[in-house]
């Protein structure tokens, strides 16, 4: 499911939430799918349950789950998850990627070319 990198420079709780959020927007987990539990999650990546917490809590406040007390974290629906604050966040980071690729010098036929790629395997 998600995979944790201890050499990497991203926290913990950050590694989790943007493997759940990979997860979620490659479909691999769909619409209303209930997330394991704070429990069962710190266990199989063995950290500590509040980790997990954390990054669910953060998922929930960006919008890609929900929580119904008593029963656990689900996968928001696409409408639920497609705001307009989360699209326009999207593109100012998107833009400071592409502002940084022309400054090391980018080819832009290179870089639109990688936005078709990505564009045809996310079909």
């Amino acid at each position: 499911m998600i995979q944790i990198n201890h050499k990497d420079s991203r926290s913990l709780h950050i590694q989790i939430e943007d493997g759940i959020k990979d997860l979620i927007i490659n479909k691999v987990l769909a619409e209303n799918q209930q997330l394991p539990s704070v429990r069962e999650l710190s266990i199989e990546l063995t950290v500590n349950p509040n980790t997990v917490q954390r990054a669910y809590r953060e998922l929930e406040q960006s919008g890609f789950i929900y929580s119904i007390r008593g029963k656990g974290n689900f996968v928001s629906p696409v409408q639920d998850v497609a705001d307009e604050k989360k699209i326009s966040e999207l593109y100012d980071s998107f833009e400071s990627v592409v502002k940084s690729l022309f400054f090391l010098g980018e080819d832009e036929e290179k870089i639109i070319s990688f936005i078709k790629n990505i564009k045809e395997e996310s079909k």
